[in-house]
Order: C-alpha cells, then sequence, then structure tokens
C-alpha cells in the first residue's frame, strides 16, 4: 500500500512539472556577418501553455532569458606598480567564459529565487561567474579576479544584465530583446528560457542562433583555417609586394 501511494505522489509530483510548458522563437536563427556589420539585436518571443487540467496559479509568471557566446579560455591579471612600471603580480586562468552573456529577466534577479536556486540554475550575471566549473580555483567570497572578469566585460559591452529585460505582452506572452554589439564574436550562441513563479522553476527551454561570416570575409578565414601555411606564404608575399612597389612609387631620384 505504501509503494502505491508512492506512485500516487510521484505521479502527481510529475504532473505538476509538466503543468507549464514554453514555446520560444526568435527573430533570426542565422545571421551574415559583413564588413558593414556594426551591431544588431536579437528578440526572444515566448508564449506560456498551460495544461488545461492543472489549477489556475494565484501569482504571476517570472521568466529569465540568457544568451551566452561562444566559450573562450582567457586569463585575467592582477598589475602592480612598481615605480613608474606596471609588473604582473598574480593571474587567475578561467577555462570555459562565454565571450557574450546578456541575462534579461523579467524583475531583478534576485527577487525571483533564493540564492541556492539562482546558483544551480545560473540566473543572472553574479551565478554564472561565480560557477565552479568557469576556473580550476575553486570560488571564494568575493574572489577579486571573478569580480574583475565581470567588471571589464561589462566595460566592453560584452556582459549584460536587464532587470527589466522581459516584457510581458500578456499573461503568458512576453518578449525580450537583447543588443549585441559589433565585438561580439561569431559562432554559436545558446538561449535558455527559464520560467519560474513563486520561486519555483516550472519549465526551461533550449535555443540557439549562429553569427557568421559571409563574402570575402568568410572567404579569406576559410582559406586561413583550412590552408594555413599557403595563407602565410600568400600574406608574406603580398607583404614584400607592397614593400617593393612602395619604394618604387615614393623613390627619390
Amino acid at each position: 500500500m505504501r509503494v502505491v501511494h508512492l506512485l500516487l505522489l510521484f505521479a502527481l509530483a510529475a504532473g505538476s512539472a509538466r503543468a507549464e510548458s514554453l514555446v520560444v522563437s526568435l527573430s533570426f536563427n542565422r545571421l551574415a556577418v559583413t564588413s558593414t556589420y556594426t551591431g544588431t539585436s536579437v528578440a526572444v518571443f515566448g508564449a506560456i501553455e498551460r495544461d488545461g487540467q492543472a489549477a489556475a496559479r494565484s501569482g504571476a509568471y517570472d521568466v529569465v532569458v540568457t544568451i551566452r557566446g561562444p566559450r573562450q579560455a582567457l586569463t585575467v591579471r592582477e598589475k602592480e606598480a612598481l615605480g613608474p612600471v606596471w609588473v604582473n603580480r598574480a593571474q587567475q586562468k578561467f577555462a570555459e567564459v562565454p565571450s557574450f552573456l546578456a541575462v534579461l529577466s523579467s524583475r531583478p534577479v534576485p527577487e525571483l529565487a533564493d540564492e541556492a536556486t539562482r546558483r544551480r540554475l545560473r540566473l543572472g550575471l553574479g551565478a554564472i561567474v561565480a560557477a565552479p566549473d568557469l576556473t580550476l580555483a575553486a570560488p571564494t567570497p568575493d574572489d577579486p579576479f571573478r569580480e574583475a572578469l565581470l567588471r571589464l566585460r561589462r566595460r566592453e559591452r560584452l556582459f549584460a544584465e536587464s532587470e527589466a529585460g522581459v516584457r510581458f505582452l500578456s499573461p503568458t506572452v512576453f518578449r525580450a530583446t537583447a543588443p549585441l554589439p559589433a565585438t561580439a564574436p561569431v559562432g554559436a550562441y545558446d538561449v535558455e528560457v527559464v520560467l519560474l513563479a513563486g520561486g519555483v522553476p516550472l519549465a526551461r527551454h533550449q535555443g540557439r542562433f549562429d553569427l557568421v561570416k559571409s563574402g570575402v570575409e568568410q572567404g579569406i578565414a576559410t582559406f586561413a583555417r583550412d590552408w594555413s601555411m599557403a595563407y602565410g606564404l600568400a600574406v608574406g608575399a603580398l607583404a614584400l609586394i607592397s614593400g617593393w612597389l612602395a619604394s618604387v612609387i615614393f623613390r627619390r631620384d
């Protein structure tokens, strides 16, 4: 009998977890980057679908949209003034840092869920930067290197957080728009949408879009990647020819 009760409780919990689902669409799935590219923005449209048999919720929904660019390894160094010269004092290596990171939410992220939930789901810039797998060094409170990483990326407009970036058009339809600066690198971008209510996560959706080079830029990049030695020889030969032509043109007799 106890087993039957446990199975019923499990079924009820599973049904409650599936009471809401997300339908998400992006303004584009692939964007060509040319020499005249000056940046753009990506819009995320979403709708919340409810199970017809689920009881209505008394509170409103909350949504967090997180956009992550291609991962990259980087090193943050601490510099110290030694007289008139600045020297490197200490450093910390980060292995899996998103090259671009935007977090948009319907309300300030700390108001959406408790700290444990935010850290577990990586909600907000602070939770993402504080993640243990971001670097080999164990995270510590007030880690100066992680704080420096967050500060520098924000200054470069590659990390951004908007506390009102998600706007509900109706109780179950929302939209979020994230600017992509011209410095955002090409590659695959992951889009994660998390639905919450009363601090409890209800549903999650994963999507992606690509920024790709096109035209002459794409041809040069492909040639340099696939034929690196020939590309290096061609660049060297072009530099020699350019230098020779310059010497001929500007020669003084």
